[in-house]
């Protein structure tokens, strides 16, 4: 059974004992191993959003809900991250800053994740995140950190070219995409 102030205790616990991602990463993948324990405690995902579960100078964990059909254009964090699918699918393009331009970037890969998948990100990955089906996915987001108060930036998506991070764009985008699926 998946206890939410247990699973932030554990993730606490773990960036004690280890302050890299690492011993954080096992906490969520135990977690995103029972899909069903998780939508039990947290509830089925409804509409996309991005949900604070948890937030400390030190650790940050969100419950994201992307939307179908949803992708949200390249950004950093400026701490790592772990993510961990309890529904869905979620597509990474992961991005380098160009040579002689540091302020734009370029595709350097991509990874899928599913349910029950866990991933670090360092503190310096800058991706894309895509959700391919045509159904809600959930995720748990833990970060190393402050994530409301950190100084991040995104890359516009047709330029490339960096800007400072607005999260209320960000949160605009969740509220264009749950519009866009309303019935007509």
């Amino acid at each position: 059974m998946f206890d939410l102030e247990e699973f932030a205790a554990n993730c606490r616990a773990a960036l004690e004992r280890d302050q890299s991602s690492a011993a954080v990463r096992e906490v969520v993948a135990r977690a995103v191993s029972e899909p069903s324990a998780i939508i039990g405690a947290i509830g089925e995902p409804t509409r996309g959003q991005i949900q604070r579960l948890y937030h400390s100078p030190q650790l940050t964990i969100l419950n994201v809900i992307w939307a179908p059909k949803m992708t949200i254009f390249p950004h950093n964090h400026d701490m790592w991250a772990v993510i961990g699918i309890y529904s869905g699918r979620e597509d990474n393009i992961f991005w380098r800053r160009l040579p002689g331009d540091a302020h734009r970037v370029e595709a350097a890969g991509a990874k899928s994740l599913c349910d029950s998948d866990a991933v670090q990100l360092g503190r310096d990955i800058i991706h894309s995140v895509t959700n391919p089906i045509g159904r809600l996915t959930g995720a748990l987001h833990v970060y190393g950190g402050d994530f409301f108060n950190a100084n991040r930036s995104e890359w516009d998506p047709e330029s490339l070219q960096e800007r400072p991070c607005d999260p209320q764009r960000i949160l605009q985008i969740f509220e264009e995409e749950n519009y866009r699926l309303q019935p007509q």
